[in-house]
Protein backbone atom coordinates (compact mmCIF):
# COMPACT_ATOMS: atom_id res chain seq x y z
CA UNK A 1 0.00 0.00 0.00
CA UNK A 2 1.32 3.36 -1.04
CA UNK A 3 2.36 5.47 1.76
CA UNK A 4 0.56 8.62 1.57
CA UNK A 5 -2.67 6.34 0.78
CA UNK A 6 -2.38 4.46 3.74
CA UNK A 7 -5.17 6.19 6.27
CA UNK A 8 -5.42 4.37 9.47
CA UNK A 9 -7.18 7.23 12.00
CA UNK A 10 -10.69 8.92 11.00
CA UNK A 11 -13.21 10.80 12.78
CA UNK A 12 -16.69 10.40 11.16
CA UNK A 13 -20.18 12.26 12.10
CA UNK A 14 -23.03 9.43 12.08
CA UNK A 15 -26.80 10.50 12.13
CA UNK A 16 -28.82 7.17 11.67
CA UNK A 17 -32.35 7.92 10.62
CA UNK A 18 -35.54 8.65 12.65
CA UNK A 19 -38.11 5.87 13.06
CA UNK A 20 -41.37 7.08 11.39
CA UNK A 21 -45.00 7.51 13.65
CA UNK A 22 -47.32 5.30 13.73
CA UNK A 23 -50.70 5.69 12.61
CA UNK A 24 -54.21 6.48 14.43
CA UNK A 25 -56.84 5.72 11.33
CA UNK A 26 -59.71 3.96 11.91
CA UNK A 27 -61.48 1.88 9.12
CA UNK A 28 -64.49 3.91 7.89
CA UNK A 29 -66.66 1.99 5.04
CA UNK A 30 -70.28 2.06 3.82
CA UNK A 31 -72.26 0.13 6.06
CA UNK A 32 -69.66 0.07 8.48
CA UNK A 33 -69.17 3.58 10.00
CA UNK A 34 -67.58 2.53 13.00
CA UNK A 35 -65.21 -0.11 11.80
CA UNK A 36 -62.42 0.21 14.83
CA UNK A 37 -58.92 1.14 14.69
CA UNK A 38 -56.69 0.29 11.97
CA UNK A 39 -53.56 2.34 11.95
CA UNK A 40 -50.22 0.74 10.79
CA UNK A 41 -46.77 0.84 12.50
CA UNK A 42 -44.31 3.27 11.49
CA UNK A 43 -40.83 1.66 9.62
CA UNK A 44 -37.80 1.87 11.53
CA UNK A 45 -35.21 4.36 10.54
CA UNK A 46 -31.96 3.83 9.01
CA UNK A 47 -28.49 2.21 10.60
CA UNK A 48 -25.04 2.96 9.84
CA UNK A 49 -23.97 -0.25 9.70
CA UNK A 50 -19.88 -1.49 9.68
CA UNK A 51 -19.58 -4.19 6.94
CA UNK A 52 -15.52 -5.57 6.97
CA UNK A 53 -13.99 -6.53 4.02
CA UNK A 54 -10.72 -8.43 3.15
CA UNK A 55 -10.02 -6.09 0.09
CA UNK A 56 -9.27 -2.74 1.70
CA UNK A 57 -6.26 -1.66 3.61
CA UNK A 58 -7.15 1.90 4.47
CA UNK A 59 -9.31 4.16 5.71
CA UNK A 60 -8.28 6.21 3.00
CA UNK A 61 -12.35 6.64 1.03
CA UNK A 62 -14.15 7.95 4.89
CA UNK A 63 -11.13 10.37 5.21
CA UNK A 64 -13.26 12.95 3.12
CA UNK A 65 -16.81 11.36 3.83
CA UNK A 66 -17.46 12.98 7.16
CA UNK A 67 -20.75 13.01 7.33
CA UNK A 68 -23.53 9.89 7.19
CA UNK A 69 -26.98 10.22 7.23
CA UNK A 70 -28.73 7.45 7.13
CA UNK A 71 -32.78 7.65 5.61
CA UNK A 72 -35.56 8.46 8.13
CA UNK A 73 -38.45 5.77 8.34
CA UNK A 74 -42.07 6.31 6.65
CA UNK A 75 -45.23 6.47 8.98
CA UNK A 76 -47.64 3.77 9.10
CA UNK A 77 -50.91 3.94 7.18
CA UNK A 78 -54.51 2.80 7.10
CA UNK A 79 -55.53 -0.80 6.87
CA UNK A 80 -52.71 -1.60 9.41
CA UNK A 81 -49.91 -0.87 6.80
CA UNK A 82 -46.61 -0.52 7.98
CA UNK A 83 -44.33 2.35 7.14
CA UNK A 84 -41.34 1.22 4.69
CA UNK A 85 -37.87 1.13 6.99
CA UNK A 86 -35.16 3.57 6.34
CA UNK A 87 -32.68 2.85 3.71
CA UNK A 88 -29.59 1.80 5.79
CA UNK A 89 -25.82 2.42 4.86
CA UNK A 90 -23.35 0.16 4.85
CA UNK A 91 -19.37 1.17 4.72
CA UNK A 92 -16.69 -0.82 4.46
CA UNK A 93 -13.63 -0.94 6.33
CA UNK A 94 -10.75 -3.06 6.57
CA UNK A 95 -10.46 -6.02 8.95
CA UNK A 96 -8.88 -4.73 12.85
CA UNK A 97 -11.42 -1.41 12.21
CA UNK A 98 -11.73 -0.45 15.74
CA UNK A 99 -15.19 2.32 16.17
CA UNK A 100 -15.41 4.63 19.83
CA UNK A 101 -16.77 7.17 20.97
CA UNK A 102 -15.39 10.60 20.25
CA UNK A 103 -16.36 11.96 23.06
CA UNK A 104 -15.51 9.35 25.42
CA UNK A 105 -13.29 7.07 23.60
CA UNK A 106 -15.30 3.98 24.88
CA UNK A 107 -14.87 1.30 22.71
CA UNK A 108 -18.51 -0.04 20.65
CA UNK A 109 -17.15 -2.41 18.49
CA UNK A 110 -14.58 -3.94 16.30
CA UNK A 111 -14.83 -5.80 12.69
CA UNK A 112 -12.06 -8.55 12.58
CA UNK A 113 -13.98 -11.02 9.60
CA UNK A 114 -14.48 -10.31 6.11
CA UNK A 115 -18.51 -9.78 5.48
CA UNK A 116 -18.89 -9.15 9.01
CA UNK A 117 -21.83 -6.84 9.88
CA UNK A 118 -22.26 -4.64 12.90
CA UNK A 119 -24.79 -2.30 13.77
CA UNK A 120 -22.68 1.13 14.11
CA UNK A 121 -25.01 3.70 14.86
CA UNK A 122 -28.52 2.06 15.31
CA UNK A 123 -31.94 3.88 13.60
CA UNK A 124 -34.59 5.18 15.69
CA UNK A 125 -37.88 2.63 16.06
CA UNK A 126 -41.04 3.01 14.47
CA UNK A 127 -43.97 4.12 16.38
CA UNK A 128 -46.62 1.46 17.07
CA UNK A 129 -50.12 2.41 15.28
CA UNK A 130 -53.46 3.01 17.29
CA UNK A 131 -54.65 -0.98 16.51
CA UNK A 132 -52.13 -1.74 19.46
CA UNK A 133 -53.94 0.07 22.11
CA UNK A 134 -57.57 -1.06 21.14
CA UNK A 135 -58.82 -3.54 24.69
CA UNK A 136 -62.10 -3.95 25.33
CA UNK A 137 -62.40 -0.76 27.83
CA UNK A 138 -60.52 1.65 24.88
CA UNK A 139 -61.92 0.28 21.72
CA UNK A 140 -61.29 3.57 19.80
CA UNK A 141 -57.57 4.56 20.92
CA UNK A 142 -57.30 7.71 18.95
CA UNK A 143 -53.64 8.05 19.59
CA UNK A 144 -50.69 6.46 18.39
CA UNK A 145 -46.45 6.52 19.40
CA UNK A 146 -44.60 8.53 17.67
CA UNK A 147 -41.29 7.37 15.64
CA UNK A 148 -37.61 7.31 18.13
CA UNK A 149 -35.41 10.10 16.77
CA UNK A 150 -32.24 9.34 15.13
CA UNK A 151 -29.03 8.99 16.78
CA UNK A 152 -26.31 12.10 16.15
CA UNK A 153 -22.64 10.91 17.29
CA UNK A 154 -19.63 11.75 16.14
CA UNK A 155 -17.22 8.59 15.81
CA UNK A 156 -13.99 7.53 15.91
CA UNK A 157 -12.67 5.00 13.46
CA UNK A 158 -8.82 3.12 13.84
CA UNK A 159 -7.32 0.70 11.98
CA UNK A 160 -4.78 -1.96 13.65
CA UNK A 161 -3.66 -3.81 11.38
CA UNK A 162 -4.03 -8.18 11.46
CA UNK A 163 -0.73 -9.54 10.68
CA UNK A 164 0.77 -13.09 12.01
CA UNK A 165 4.09 -11.38 12.87
CA UNK A 166 5.13 -7.85 13.80
CA UNK A 167 8.54 -5.89 13.06
CA UNK A 168 9.74 -3.98 16.20
CA UNK A 169 12.90 -2.27 16.29
CA UNK A 170 14.92 0.91 16.17
CA UNK A 171 15.37 3.19 12.91
CA UNK A 172 17.35 1.40 10.32
CA UNK A 173 17.27 -1.92 11.69
CA UNK A 174 16.84 -3.30 8.54
CA UNK A 175 13.28 -4.05 9.25
CA UNK A 176 11.37 -2.60 5.71
CA UNK A 177 14.80 -4.18 4.03
CA UNK A 178 13.66 -7.47 5.52
CA UNK A 179 9.90 -7.14 4.57
CA UNK A 180 10.97 -6.07 0.80
CA UNK A 181 13.10 -9.71 0.78
CA UNK A 182 10.31 -12.17 2.23
CA UNK A 183 7.37 -10.70 0.33
CA UNK A 184 6.46 -8.61 -2.52
CA UNK A 185 6.18 -5.70 -0.46
CA UNK A 186 7.67 -2.90 -1.50
CA UNK A 187 8.33 -0.26 1.80
CA UNK A 188 10.63 2.88 1.30
CA UNK A 189 14.47 1.70 2.32
CA UNK A 190 16.94 4.17 2.47
CA UNK A 191 19.84 4.68 5.19
CA UNK A 192 18.69 7.55 7.02
CA UNK A 193 16.32 7.33 10.42
CA UNK A 194 12.40 6.87 9.69
CA UNK A 195 12.16 6.28 6.13
CA UNK A 196 9.19 4.17 7.21
CA UNK A 197 6.19 6.71 7.89
CA UNK A 198 3.47 4.32 7.27
CA UNK A 199 2.94 0.76 8.51
CA UNK A 200 3.66 -2.03 5.57
CA UNK A 201 1.92 -5.12 5.12
CA UNK A 202 3.18 -8.28 3.45
CA UNK A 203 2.52 -11.50 2.43
CA UNK A 204 5.23 -13.88 2.95
CA UNK A 205 5.27 -17.04 0.90
CA UNK A 206 6.18 -20.12 3.20
CA UNK A 207 6.82 -24.02 1.78
CA UNK A 208 4.04 -26.00 0.32
CA UNK A 209 2.15 -22.92 -0.71
CA UNK A 210 1.47 -21.56 2.79
CA UNK A 211 2.20 -18.17 3.99
CA UNK A 212 1.67 -15.44 6.74
CA UNK A 213 1.50 -11.97 7.32
CA UNK A 214 4.12 -9.63 8.57
CA UNK A 215 3.71 -6.54 9.75
CA UNK A 216 6.22 -3.63 9.66
CA UNK A 217 5.48 -0.51 11.90
CA UNK A 218 7.69 2.80 11.75
CA UNK A 219 10.58 2.56 14.14
CA UNK A 220 10.54 3.08 17.81
CA UNK A 221 12.93 5.28 19.76
CA UNK A 222 12.99 5.49 23.46
CA UNK A 223 10.59 7.70 24.59
CA UNK A 224 7.65 6.48 21.96
CA UNK A 225 5.30 5.82 24.48
CA UNK A 226 5.45 9.63 25.59
CA UNK A 227 5.18 10.61 22.09
CA UNK A 228 8.95 11.41 21.44
CA UNK A 229 10.01 10.17 17.52
CA UNK A 230 6.46 9.11 15.42
CA UNK A 231 5.06 8.57 19.32
CA UNK A 232 2.57 5.94 20.14
CA UNK A 233 0.06 6.02 17.05
CA UNK A 234 1.79 3.38 15.18
CA UNK A 235 1.85 0.99 17.85
CA UNK A 236 -1.45 -0.30 17.95
CA UNK A 237 -0.83 -2.23 15.13
CA UNK A 238 1.13 -4.90 16.90
CA UNK A 239 -1.83 -5.05 18.86
CA UNK A 240 -3.30 -7.33 16.70
CA UNK A 241 -0.16 -9.80 15.81
CA UNK A 242 0.85 -13.25 16.94
CA UNK A 243 4.34 -12.50 17.14
CA UNK A 244 6.58 -9.67 17.75
CA UNK A 245 9.98 -10.40 15.83
CA UNK A 246 12.69 -8.18 17.68
CA UNK A 247 15.07 -6.65 15.20
CA UNK A 248 18.28 -4.94 16.37
CA UNK A 249 21.48 -4.39 14.54
CA UNK A 250 25.05 -6.54 14.69
CA UNK A 251 26.69 -2.90 14.87
CA UNK A 252 24.55 -1.73 18.01
CA UNK A 253 26.49 -0.52 20.58
CA UNK A 254 24.43 -3.06 23.62
CA UNK A 255 22.04 -5.12 21.65
CA UNK A 256 20.75 -6.60 25.14
CA UNK A 257 20.09 -2.82 26.26
CA UNK A 258 18.21 -2.09 23.00
CA UNK A 259 16.32 -4.79 23.61
CA UNK A 260 15.14 -3.70 26.69
CA UNK A 261 14.34 -0.62 25.86
CA UNK A 262 12.18 -1.97 22.94
CA UNK A 263 10.34 -4.06 25.75
CA UNK A 264 9.71 -1.17 28.37
CA UNK A 265 8.52 0.91 25.53
CA UNK A 266 5.72 -1.47 24.58
CA UNK A 267 5.28 -2.16 28.37
CA UNK A 268 4.12 1.53 29.31
CA UNK A 269 1.82 1.63 25.60
CA UNK A 270 0.19 -1.67 26.27
CA UNK A 271 1.49 -4.35 29.12
CA UNK A 272 -0.36 -6.86 27.16
CA UNK A 273 2.23 -7.25 24.57
CA UNK A 274 4.60 -8.36 26.41
CA UNK A 275 2.42 -11.48 26.90
CA UNK A 276 2.31 -12.17 23.50
CA UNK A 277 5.31 -14.81 21.57
CA UNK A 278 8.70 -12.92 21.10
CA UNK A 279 11.63 -13.32 18.64
CA UNK A 280 14.88 -12.25 18.27
CA UNK A 281 16.69 -11.21 15.08
CA UNK A 282 19.80 -9.94 15.21
CA UNK A 283 20.41 -8.31 11.52
CA UNK A 284 23.06 -7.28 9.40
CA UNK A 285 25.08 -9.95 10.45
CA UNK A 286 26.65 -10.59 7.11
CA UNK A 287 29.23 -8.10 8.69
CA UNK A 288 30.01 -10.93 11.85
CA UNK A 289 32.39 -13.94 11.40
CA UNK A 290 31.57 -16.35 13.34
CA UNK A 291 33.52 -15.70 16.27
CA UNK A 292 32.03 -11.79 16.47
CA UNK A 293 28.57 -13.88 16.18
CA UNK A 294 29.29 -16.35 18.90
CA UNK A 295 30.56 -13.46 21.41
CA UNK A 296 27.26 -11.37 20.72
CA UNK A 297 25.78 -15.01 21.13
CA UNK A 298 26.80 -14.83 24.61
CA UNK A 299 25.52 -11.55 25.69
CA UNK A 300 21.64 -11.89 24.49
CA UNK A 301 18.92 -13.76 27.19
CA UNK A 302 19.02 -17.54 26.29
CA UNK A 303 14.95 -17.41 27.32
CA UNK A 304 14.25 -15.62 23.85
CA UNK A 305 14.90 -17.72 20.40
CA UNK A 306 17.74 -15.59 18.58
CA UNK A 307 18.63 -15.96 14.66
CA UNK A 308 21.11 -13.93 13.01
CA UNK A 309 20.38 -13.20 9.68
CA UNK A 310 21.02 -10.45 6.73
CA UNK A 311 18.65 -9.44 4.01
CA UNK A 312 21.37 -8.45 1.80
CA UNK A 313 23.21 -11.93 1.65
CA UNK A 314 19.73 -13.89 2.23
CA UNK A 315 21.66 -15.13 5.59
CA UNK A 316 19.39 -17.98 7.45
CA UNK A 317 16.66 -16.05 5.71
CA UNK A 318 14.15 -19.90 5.17
CA UNK A 319 15.41 -20.55 8.82
CA UNK A 320 13.76 -17.38 9.78
CA UNK A 321 10.81 -18.27 7.99
CA UNK A 322 10.72 -21.63 9.96
CA UNK A 323 10.84 -20.32 13.16
CA UNK A 324 7.91 -17.87 12.73
CA UNK A 325 5.68 -20.91 11.37
CA UNK A 326 6.89 -23.27 14.11
CA UNK A 327 6.23 -20.53 16.45
CA UNK A 328 3.32 -19.68 14.91
CA UNK A 329 1.64 -23.10 14.76
CA UNK A 330 3.18 -24.25 18.53
CA UNK A 331 0.64 -25.80 20.96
Amino acid sequence: MASNNFIDYVKINCRSGKGGAGSHHFFRAKGLPNGGPDGGDGGRGGHIILEGSSQLWTLLHLQYQKHLIAQAGEGGGENLRSGKQGDDIIIQVPLGTVARDAETGEKKLEITEDGQRLILTPGGRGGLGNDHFKSATNQAPSYAQPGEPGIDEWVILELKLLADVGLVGFPNAGKSTLLSVVSAAKPKIADYAFTTLTPNLGVVAYRDYKSFVMADIPGIIEGAAEGRGLGHRFLRHIERNSILLFMISCDSPDINAEYQVLLSELQQFNPELLDKQRLLAITKSDMLDEELEAEIRATLPTDLPTIFISSLTNKNIQQLKDLIWQTLHAK
